[in-house]
């Protein structure tokens, strides 16, 4: 496939999220980094856009300047990634899908359900692809999850425990850090703070491997830290769509977790195990038989098969992840201008429709937890039936 022209919108020099990005979109050779709006100081964004190799004429001070820039070139960018403070991410979003760009948005995709509906129904206007990282769900063991429930192999679902878990914001002493601060700050984060932040994450991963999507919440919120005006902790009972119950633990005080992204499936015919942190191994116990593990590479479906990139016993990770997101990507952006059905097993990008599911699980998350934990419908309004 051809290089696609990909831009980036925040991700600059220090930010944690930014070299991820820059590496998993350069691994496939897919896209080419054309232009930049790298920082909120147009200087600084200028300048390091320009050490990274964007042209100067497009090292941008800002996505206002990088939308006006763009628009009507030849060679305009095909896809553009939103990797700013989550207050900012409609506003941007909403503009390149109104101008035919296809965009990846870092999540959460919106702050309130009301932007999040426009974002999804924008993107169905304009035909434009608006994808959310849940960057996760790119492993390839999670693929394979996938792929053995929908097979009935699990039978029926029953019960799926995910955790997103980590201590690095534990310390009081630390809680004025500007790279933590603003995940803790409405103005900044939204309504929530742990559960939109990695929270989501966890939910999104139960709804990719399940198949369901959440219909009701049950919430608790703690802030462990008191100074914080958003919740640090929160333990979540989610009632999916499909009959199976989710139950949720999301944290970032659980000093001596360090990525705690862990997802427990169990059907009527067995349990599958996966953590994040040893992501090459799936750990598969049918009922009433003997523990095994699956190796990543020796999995029996065409989703895992495609997002393997290296021999089995050579430990992938969350780069190769995020790349499979970006190949899907590129996958759906060429089929879609060769007039072609997309390849099944690269279909598996989080759409606008996961990210408008997510945040209106947040705002329901936000109200259950605010009345003592009663039982709340998670579902976004265009999406009830």
């Amino acid at each position: 496939m051809a290089r696609l022209n990909w831009g980036m919108i925040g991700g600059g020099e220090g930010s944690q999220i930014g070299p991820v990005h820059r590496i998993s979109a350069a691994m496939d050779g897919l896209f080419t980094l054309a232009a930049g709006a790298l920082d909120i100081d147009p200087a600084k964004g200028r300048d390091f856009a320009q050490r990274i190799g964007i042209a100067p004429g497009r090292a941008y001070g800002d996505w206002r300047a990088m939308l006006a820039g763009e628009r009507g070139r030849p060679d305009r960018v095909d896809l553009v990634t939103v990797a700013t403070p989550n207050a900012t991410h409609y506003g941007i979003a909403k503009a390149f899908l109104e101008e035919g760009i296809h965009v990846l948005c870092e999540k959460p995709m919106t702050v309130t359900v009301e932007e999040a509906e426009d974002i999804a129904a924008t993107a169905q206007r304009t035909g434009a692809i608006c994808a959310v990282n849940y960057g996760y769900t790119g492993y390839p063991l999670v693929r394979h999850m996938r792929a053995m429930v929908a097979r009935g192999e699990l039978g029926r679902i029953r019960l799926c425990v995910v955790e997103f878990s980590h201590g690095f914001h534990a310390d009081a002493a630390d809680a004025e850090n500007p790279r933590m601060r603003w995940r803790y700050d409405p103005a900044l984060a939204g309504l929530s703070g742990q559960f939109a932040d990695c929270g989501i994450h966890a939910l999104n991963m139960a709804s990719f491997v399940t198949g369901e999507n959440a219909r009701e919440l049950s919430a608790d919120f703690l802030s462990a830290i008191a100074s914080r005006k958003l919740e640090d902790d929160a333990m979540v009972n989610v009632r999916m769509d499909g009959g199976t119950r989710v139950r949720l633990w999301t944290s970032s005080v659980a000093v001596g977790s360090f990525h705690g992204l862990n997802i427990r499936v169990f059907g009527e015919k067995g349990g599958l195990r996966w953590a994040q942190q040893w992501p090459d191994q799936l750990h598969w116990t049918p009922l009433n038989g003997r523990a095994q593990v699956i190796e990543r590479g020796a999995a029996d479906s065409p989703d895992a098969a495609r997002a393997t990139r290296i021999a089995t016993g050579h430990s992938e990770g969350m780069l190769v992840a995020f790349a499979n997101i970006y190949a899907d990507l590129a996958e759906a952006i060429h089929a879609r201008r060769e007039g072609r059905a997309p390849d099944p097993a690269a279909g598996h990008y989080p759409t606008a429709a996961d990210g408008l599911r997510s945040i209106a699980a947040i705002k329901a998350a936000v109200d259950s937890a605010a009345q003592g934990g009663q039982w709340v419908d998670a579902r976004p309004p265009s999406l009830r039936r």
